[in-house]
């Protein structure tokens, strides 16, 4: 080993040696994802919220993973590897309806631990996607079973495997984060003017628990309102949870009903809440309807620049009932528990246009179109084709060993379509890629695609060749996928390749393309890009 190499890789050493005390002393940096779980900023509402009152939201969104859950996902992860529950490789395994996952996933991936999430399949397909995109596995039950459902499929999973149950609803690290860190931060922001209401809605009753406590012991002249939906009142109810030994509930609550607002009050008291309530820390009671809780987040995003999901449009809905009955010069906090993104395909975007609205068009068409030129641009002298660029393009069609080539652009759509359906047909197929940096140097990829053109008197791509002969474009490849006739070329060749039957291949092409409201926005006539 070189002496300058040895000199550098001592100061790795020691760089690495000495890297998390330096981070754990700096606001700035930090030693991995998980310290920037915490210190959410409290922000005043100046126009959703009436003049006579001060009405505040804490934004759970600047949480790492965009919620409120992160904090029990760390909290209940070092709480079980504390005790020993949690042992290094284990699979955790949790019922959730989504934020408390995807807090999970963002945990169990920096520390290491498999993730199995289970869930209701009525919930947002952004929330699986998250999921699955940060190497978690996830499991859906039948909406009909609602959330007592996925805690028992959860908790069957963990049984049978030996995997670590992180009990959300009942577990007690999961409010203690709360009290320590969520509470405290309200505390400090509200010091030096006070706080006479604080509102939050509760999903596993973690927060609720945790703020509630920290406050009372603190500042006791808080008052604790608690929103529930309208429709399913089930914490401000007469009925007790039917419970098991363990606190996990036997079955779902009698008043529970079915409500727009994911993430908040399950069928069931979980147990965090009901220790709550049976303390005596709630003051008041705030129903809201779903039609208010997706208005309000609705204003929030459009008044505020405060991007929510319903859940939040529902605790300040809740603070604003409440406002409207409170002396003036209150002071209210409402908790905000996570961001708008993961609802792009529910109720709250419904409305949402995704083509211009006639409004927009009537914008756009207010711009005069521009004069043309009187000058007739002269014509381009076409660029000499190489004879190696020939070469290569005849080379890579018939070559033996790759008999299935496309030609096309790196981050084409139309590319792309292709490019998935053959990874999951299991087809193997050489990509390339004449826009990529390796053909970049002295417009080789020009070169290359123009003597493409020149080969097949097409001028898009992508262009896919199958044992020499070309097969077309995006949508001619994937329409032969449809009716078999790519099978039986594949089959044909010198080296059969036996394809995996593939559902609905034109669903592969860009969505914008498959909307019937665009037909003929296809760019190219055989569904390629030029």
């Amino acid at each position: 080993m070189s002496n300058l190499l040895v000199e550098k890789t001592q100061v790795q050493e020691t760089r690495s040696a000495r890297s998390t005390p330096d981070i754990a002393r700096s606001e700035g940096r930090k030693a991995s994802i998980l310290e920037a779980i915490g210190e959410t900023p409290v922000v005043r509402l100046n126009h959703v919220g009436p003049a006579h009152v001060e009405l505040y939201a804490k934004l759970e969104a600047f949480n790492p993973m965009g919620s409120v859950k992160d904090r029990l996902a760390l909290a209940v992860i070092e709480a079980a590897e504390k005790s020993g529950e949690l042992l290094p490789g284990q699979t955790v395994i949790e019922a959730t309806s989504g934020n408390t996952g995807i807090g999970l996933a963002m945990v169990c991936a920096q520390k290491g631990y498999p993730l199995v999430i289970v869930m209701a399949e009525n919930f947002s397909v952004e929330r699986r996607k998250l999921l699955r995109f940060l190497g978690a596995k996830v499991i859906l039950t039948p909406a009909a079973e609602r959330g007592t459902g996925t805690f028992r499929t959860a908790e069957q999973l963990a049984e049978k495997h030996g995997w670590f149950f992180c009990r959300q609803f009942e577990n007690q690290a999961n409010a203690d984060i709360h009290r320590r860190t969520t509470g405290q931060e309200i505390l400090n922001d509200f010091q030096d003017i006070g706080l006479d209401y604080w509102v939050t809605g509760f999903g596993t009753g973690g927060t609720l628990n945790g703020v509630a406590r920290a406050l009372k012991a603190s500042s006791p002249e808080t008052k604790i309102v608690v929103a529930e939906p309208e429709n399913s009142q089930i914490l401000n109810s007469s009925i007790p949870q039917l419970r098991r030994p363990d606190g996990a509930a036997a079955r779902s609550h009698p008043n529970s009903r079915a409500h727009p607002i994911q993430g908040w009050s399950p069928d069931y008291i979980p147990k965090l809440a009901g220790d709550v309530h049976d303390a005596g820390l709630i003051d008041f009671f705030q129903p809201v309807s779903g039609a208010d809780a997706l208005k309000i987040s609705q204003e929030l995003a459009r008044r505020e620049g405060i991007f929510c999901g319903p859940s939040g449009g529902a605790t300040v809905a809740a603070a604003l009932h409440l406002a409207s009955k409170v002396p003036p010069g209150s002071t209210i906090l409402a908790m905000i528990p996570d961001t708008g993104e993961r609802y792009l395909s529910t109720p709250l975007f419904e409305r949402i246009a995704v083509d211009m609205t006639e409004e927009e068009k009537e914008i756009a068409a207010s711009a005069p179109p521009p004069a043309k030129s009187k000058s007739r641009p002269e014509k381009s002298k076409p660029i000499a084709i190489s004879g190696a660029a020939r070469s290569f393009v005849r080379s890579a069609i018939h070559d033996p060993e790759a008999p299935v080539v496309m030609f096309g652009f790196e981050w084409c759509e139309f590319c792309w379509s292709v490019r998935r359906l053959f990874e999951d047909a299991g087809i193997p197929f050489k990509a390339i890629d004449v826009d990529s940096t390796d053909f970049r140097a002295d417009d080789r990829g020009g070169d290359i695609l123009r003597a493409l053109f020149d080969e097949t008197g097409m001028r898009t791509v992508p262009q896919v060749f199958v044992g020499g002969e070309l097969i077309g474009g995006a949508t001619e490849v994937l329409a032969s996928a449809g009716n078999g006739m790519l099978s039986k070329r594949l089959v044909g060749l010198a080296k059969p390749i036996h394809a995996c039957t593939v559902n609905d291949p034109m669903g592969y092409l860009p969505t914008w393309v498959r909307k019937p409201s665009a037909p003929n926005t296809v760019r190219g006539a055989n569904g390629s890009a030029s």
